[in-house]
């Protein structure tokens, strides 16, 4: 299940995280988030092992956002040892979502 994040819990969680961490920004009001939510929840309980998948509302917690250049939403971004690794931009199918994670986390 992807655990919600606020900003003051990001450095611990995403940061300092010893395995790749899957971050989703998104907010209530923005319908492709609401569709890829379900698919981010599928990952998490697919790859959960391998992968921390963490969403942030970008309304309830704008520093992380800002600080990683979040333009528009949803925006997913892997981040590991620390680093954003990948990002991608907008909504997409389970099968884009899972090759794209798998690609990043291996």
């Amino acid at each position: 299940m992807a655990t919600p994040v606020s900003d003051a819990e990001f450095e611990k969680e995403v940061l300092q995280s010893d395995k790749p961490v899957l971050v989703d920004f998104w907010a209530e009001w923005c319908g492709p988030c609401q569709s890829l939510m379900p698919l981010v929840e599928e990952l998490s309980n697919e790859m959960g092992d391998k992968v921390k998948v963490v969403k942030i509302n970008i309304d309830e917690s704008p520093e992380a956002p800002t600080k990683y250049g979040v333009r528009g939403i949803p925006t997913l971004m892997i981040f590991k040892d620390g680093n954003v690794a990948d990002t991608k931009v907008g909504g997409m199918s389970k099968t884009q979502l899972t090759e794209w994670a798998q690609s990043q986390i291996g």
